[in-house]
C-alpha cells in the first residue's frame, strides 16, 4: 500500500515519555473542574479534601509514582494501569465501549456492491498490514506546518538520523511523530473472557480470514505459505461461496455470547472449549480480523445505520475481536471494535488508508463478478458442537440481549450550514464551540451543569493512551446561563465576547490535556496505587466529589475525517449520553444515545440543534 522512505517505526526509540504533572498543578486543575459543578459549601469541602491530600498522602503516592516511572523506561506511566482498567471490568462490550465508524458512499455505486466492497476491504487491509508488517507503511506524524515537513526533504532528512535521535530532527521541521505501539494488534487479536480479567491474544502467523453471515462462521487464508496477499479474485470467489450459502439463520448464534457480561462469557467459553470448540475459538481468535457480511437492507434509514454498527442483535457478531469489519445488503460499511488493546488514532489511520486505497484503486471491479471460477475453493465452514447446556446459555443471552438494547435511544444530528470553515472565520475553535453546544443542549432541557468527558489523544508521547478534557468550564456556565434565562439581558456582542473567552479556555485545556498536562489520568494512577497498597483511603477520593466528577453524564468523542459518514458510542453509564460527533469543513455531526427512562437521546439532538444555531446566531454579529 504504501512504501515509506522512513520507516514506519523508526521514530519509536526517541519518542518522548509521558510527562507526569506537578502533584499541584493536577490538584488545582481538579478545582477548577469542580468549580462549575458545586456549590459553594461543596467547593469548600472539596477544597479541603485536596489541600490535606497535598500536604499528606499525595506527596507519599507522587514519590511512589515517580520512582514506578523511572524503574519503566520502556513505556508510559499510565499504559499499564489503563490496560487492566479495561480488561478488569465486567460490563458487555457493545455499547458500553466498542464505538463504530461507517465509510461515506464510494463515488460509482458499483463499487458499493456487497460482495466488490467486501473483497475490496479484505484486499486494501492486508496491504495496509503488509506495508506495517515490512516496516514500510509512512509513519504517523503530525505535520504542524505541512508545508515544511510534509515534504520528500523531510523523509530525506529524517531517514538518516538514527532512531534513537529521529524524533529531534521532526522536532526541528515542527514535525511531531506519534506513537505507533499499538498499530500490531490492529490484526490476529482478540481480547478473550477470563474471570475477573480478561487478557488479550494475538498471533501474528495465522493467515486466514473469519467471515460471519447469519451467525454462522467461515474461515478461509487470505496470505499465502510465503505471505503474499492472494489474488483479489480467488477472495472474491470464497466471500461469493459464503454469500450463496443458502442455508438459514444459526438457530444457536454463539457470537450472541460475545454481548454477555464478562465472567459470564469466561465461563460459558470454558464449557464450550471443554465440549470440544477450542480448535474453532483458536482459529477466531487468529484470525487477520473478522469481516461480517448482514443480509440487512439499510436504505436511508439512519437510525437502522447506527443501530446496525452500535449494536444490532448480536447473532452476526464476534465483539471480542479488535475490530469487525461490516458490510450490508446495500453495501454500507464500517467498523465497529474493541478498545482495550488501542484508541482511535491507530483504527483512524487504518480506515482512512484503506478507504483512499479503494478509492483511488480498487483491485476488484464489478464486471469480474460473473467471471469468478469455483475452482480449487477451499473455504472452511466452522461448526460449533453444541451441547444442551450451551444451546440455553445462547437462548437466554439473545433474550437478554435484546431487552437490553430495547432501552437504549439513539438519534443523529446534521448541520450542513455550519461547519470547520466558518468557525474560523469566527476566530473560535470548532471543537469549542461543538462543546459548547453540548453544554448548552443539556442547560437548555435540564437547566444544570454536569460532568462533562472529552477524549484527547496523548500519542505524542511513547505508550500515550488518552487524557481527558474537561469541557465544561465556568465559562461555559456561564453562557448557558445568559442564553436560557431570560431575565439576564445581554446584548448580542457581549454574549459574542463570552464566548471568545469560553473558546481561549477551552484551547488551553486542549493543550494541556495533549501535553499530558491534564489531571484526570495522574489522579487514576495515584488512586490505584493508594489500591494496591491497602492502605486508607486518601481522603480526595473518599470525597464524593471526585466520584462524580467520573460520572460523566455527557461523554464526548470526535474522530473526524472527510472518510467518516458516522460514528459513535453508547452511553457510559445508565443515566448518561454518548455523544460521537464530528467536525468538518462544510458540515457538523453528532450520534447521540441515551436509555429510556433516565435521558431522550431525540430530546437532546433538538435541543444540540437548537444550541448550534444560537451560538452561530451570536458569533455572526
Amino acid at each position: 500500500m504504501q512504501m515509506s522512505k522512513v520507516p514506519t517505526l523508526h521514530f519509536q526509540a526517541s519518542l518522548p515519555r509521558l510527562p507526569i504533572p506537578k502533584l499541584e498543578d493536577s490538584c488545582r486543575r481538579y478545582l477548577n473542574a469542580q468549580k462549575p459543578l458545586l456549590n459553594q459549601k461543596e467547593f469548600q469541602n472539596t477544597s479541603s479534601c485536596v489541600s490535606k491530600f497535598l500536604t499528606s498522602e499525595g506527596q507519599s503516592l507522587q514519590k511512589l509514582l515517580l520512582q514506578q516511572n523511572a524503574e519503566n523506561t520502556h513505556t508510559s506511566y499510565i499504559s499499564e494501569p489503563w490496560f487492566d482498567m479495561y480488561l478488569q471490568d465486567r460490563k458487555p462490550l457493545p455499547i458500553n465501549y466498542n464505538p463504530f465508524l461507517v465509510y461515506v458512499p464510494e463515488s460509482d455505486p458499483k463499487y458499493d456492491a456487497q460482495l466488490v466492497k467486501a473483497t475490496n476491504i479484505v484486499v486494501s487491509s492486508l496491504r495496509f498490514l503488509k506495508s506495517f508488517k515490512n516496516n514500510i507503511l509512512e509513519p504517523e506524524v503530525f505535520h504542524m506546518k505541512p508545508e515544511k515537513s510534509d515534504t520528500p526533504l523531510f523523509r530525506n532528512v529524517i531517514r538518516l538520523i538514527p532512531s534513537r535521535f529521529s524524533w529531534y530532527g521532526a522536532y526541528l521541521f515542527k514535525a511531531f511523530p506519534l506513537d505507533m505501539s499499538q498499530y500490531k494488534n490492529l490484526f490476529n487479536t482478540t481480547r478473550i473472557p477470563e474471570l475477573g480479567k480478561d487478557r488479550i491474544f494475538h498471533d501474528p502467523s495465522a493467515k486466514h480470514l473469519v467471515v460471519l453471515r447469519k451467525g454462522h462462521f467461515y474461515a478461509f487464508d487470505v496470505l499465502d505459505a510465503n505471505d503474499s496477499i492472494r489474488g483479489p479474485k480467488e477472495i472474491a470467489a470464497c466471500l461469493k461461496i459464503i454469500l450463496e450459502d443458502d442455508r438459514p439463520a444459526n438457530k444457536y448464534p454463539v457470537g450472541v455470547l460475545t454481548t454477555s457480561e464478562r465472567d459470564q462469557w469466561a465461563r460459558a467459553r470454558s464449557h464450550l472449549v471443554e465440549t470440544g470448540n477450542r480448535e474453532i475459538l483458536q482459529k477466531i481468535d487468529s484470525a487477520v480480523f473478522i469481516m461480517v457480511l448482514d443480509d440487512e437492507i439499510i436504505g436511508t434509514d439512519y437510525n437502522k445505520l447506527i443501530k446496525t454498527y452500535l449494536h444490532t442483535d448480536g447473532t452476526n457478531r464476534w465483539f471480542d475481536k479488535s475490530f469487525s469489519f461490516i458490510i450490508s445488503k446495500d453495501g454500507y460499511s464500517g467498523i465497529n471494535f474493541e478498545h482495550s488493546w488501542g484508541d482511535g488514532v491507530a483504527v483512524l489511520r487504518y480506515f482512512q488508508d484503506v478507504k483512499a486505497d479503494i478509492s483511488k484503486k480498487p483491485r476488484f471491479h464489478p464486471n469480474e463478478v460473473d467471471d469468478l471460477s469455483k475452482e480449487n475453493i477451499n473455504v472452511e465452514r466452522l461448526q460449533f458442537s453444541l451441547d444442551a447446556k450451551s444451546k440455553g446459555i445462547i437462548d437466554q443471552q439473545k433474550a437478554d440481549y435484546q431487552a437490553w438494547v430495547n432501552r437504549l435511544c439513539i438519534d443523529f444530528m446534521l448541520n450542513e450550514e455550519i461547519g470547520k470553515d466558518q468557525y474560523k472565520k469566527f476566530g473560535v475553535s470548532p471543537d469549542a464551540m461543538m462543546q459548547l453546544a453540548f453544554q448548552l443542549a443539556l442547560y437548555i432541557l435540564e437547566g444544570k451543569s454536569v460532568p462533562t468527558y472529552e477524549s484527547c489523544s496523548t500519542a505524542a508521547y511513547k505508550h500515550g493512551r488518552t487524557e481527558t478534557i474537561r469541557p465544561c468550564t465556568l465559562e461555559t456556565k456561564a453562557i448557558c446561563v445568559a442564553m436560557t434565562q431570560k431575565q439576564i439581558e445581554l446584548s448580542k456582542s457581549e454574549l459574542k465576547k463570552m464566548i471568545l473567552e469560553c473558546s481561549k479556555t477551552h484551547n488551553m485545556l486542549t493543550k494541556e490535556a495533549v501535553m499530558g498536562q491534564g489531571f484526570d489520568r495522574h489522579l487514576f494512577a495515584l488512586r490505584r496505587i493508594s489500591e494496591k497498597s491497602d492502605s486508607t483511603k486518601p481522603v480526595i477520593f473518599q470525597d464524593s466529589a471526585y466520584d462524580a466528577l467520573n460520572h460523566n453524564i455527557l461523554s464526548t468523542s470526535t474522530l473526524s475525517s472527510p472518510e467518516i459518514m458516522v460514528g459513535g458510542f453508547g452511553p457510559v453509564i445508565p443515566n448518561g449520553y454518548g455523544i460521537g460527533y464530528t467536525i468538518q469543513d462544510k458540515r457538523l455531526g453528532s450520534t447521540v444515545t441515551s436509555y429510556e427512562g433516565s435521558h431522550n437521546a431525540s430530546h437532546y439532538v433538538q435541543a444540540l440543534k437548537h444550541a448550534i444555531e444560537s451560538i452561530h446566531d451570536v458569533l455572526r454579529t
